[in-house]
């Protein structure tokens, strides 16, 4: 293989993502990459919540469809986009080192919370909006909603779609009073000084996959999986076997209340994070397990257990209804 095809979608961070692969496998000593834009239904569908229009499965649909096509020999996706469940054929080749996997504050420009989470959640920024009870919250991930409302009662949580620096110009305009946001995102498109609260796990879990950047192959194109497996980060991949098995066991979609992050703990274990919480914020059911990364998939699948048995199969339920 002297060329590899790479789809990826036309955003901003796709394109810097698709474009790292492509030079990290070089580097690695793998063939050089061609990048093939493929435009897809969630891109063409800026106009609605995902959670209305199919979830955020929408942004790889026709990238997976052309891989089976052999249209591209590999796909590149942020993971968290991804389905728990790949179509019949295809395979996650290999992952990045996972950048920082926390949901991040983003307040408009000039404006600063004073230090920590917990200030920015009772911050004087709050007080000087119009209506201090109804700040205004862009974001429309309703696993941030869930999480972060008994946090900010009252606050109006709206819809944001579009490119990173679009959501910023609009926070920057006066459209929003706060932006919830991946710190990866903000990180690789170099709008870190933007981040003005990382948030941390006891304010809100992160979605799963949140921060690293899978490639897809066709399960039996060994070519392809060769030059992925280059420059594959076994760590990673090891959380996000653990992260992909917990919604899969959940039966949960990328547009449901569920929060997953593992994390190393020692040379060979992952504490694997999670929660699941009704779409109002009143239930949240929260547990945490440390298993061996030789069996990430079987920890997803423990920690699900017990939050099923702990009532997330009733929320999960109320959310798909």
């Amino acid at each position: 293989m002297t060329t590899l095809r790479l789809g990826s979608r036309g955003s901003q961070l796709a394109l810097f993502q698709a474009r790292l692969v492509a030079q990290r496998i070089l580097d690695a000593g793998g063939p050089s990459s061609e990048i093939i834009i493929i435009k897809t239904s969630g891109d063409q569908l800026q106009d609605r919540p995902l959670s209305e229009i199919g979830g955020k499965r929408l942004f790889v649909k026709e990238i997976e469809d052309a891989l089976l096509r052999s249209e591209i020999d590999i796909a590149v996706h942020s993971s968290k986009d991804m389905p728990a469940e790949l179509p019949a054929g295809l395979a996650v080749a290999g992952v990045l080192p996972r950048e920082d996997p926390a949901d991040a504050i983003v307040l408009p420009a000039g404006k600063s919370p004073e230090k920590g989470s917990g200030a920015f959640f009772s911050g004087s920024w709050q007080k000087k909006a119009p209506d201090p009870f109804s700040v205004r919250v862009g974001t429309g991930s309703v696993r941030r909603i869930a999480q972060l409302i008994r946090l900010l009662p009252g606050a109006r949580f709206e819809n944001i779609r579009g490119n990173l620096d679009t959501r910023l110009r609009k926070l920057d305009a006066g459209d929003y009073d706060a932006l919830v946001l991946a710190a990866a995102g903000l990180r690789r498109l170099g709008f870190e000084s933007r981040i003005s609260v990382r948030l941390p796990l006891e304010d809100c879990i992160p979605a799963p996959g949140q921060g690293i950047i899978a490639i897809e192959t066709r399960a039996d194109d060994r070519s392809a999986a060769a030059a992925v497996a280059r420059v594959n980060d076994a760590d990673a991949l090891s959380a996000l076997e653990a992260e992909r098995s917990l919604v899969m066991a959940l039966g949960g979609g990328c547009q449901m209340p569920i929060g997953g992050v593992a994390l190393l703990s020692g040379p060979s274990d992952l504490e694997l994070h999670a929660v699941v919480a009704s779409l109002d914020g009143s239930r949240t059911i929260r547990y945490k397990k440390v298993g061996p990364r030789g069996d990430a998939a079987g920890l997803g699948r423990q920690v699900a257990e017990h939050l099923l048995r702990s009532g997330a199969e009733d929320i999960l339920k109320e959310a798909r209804n």
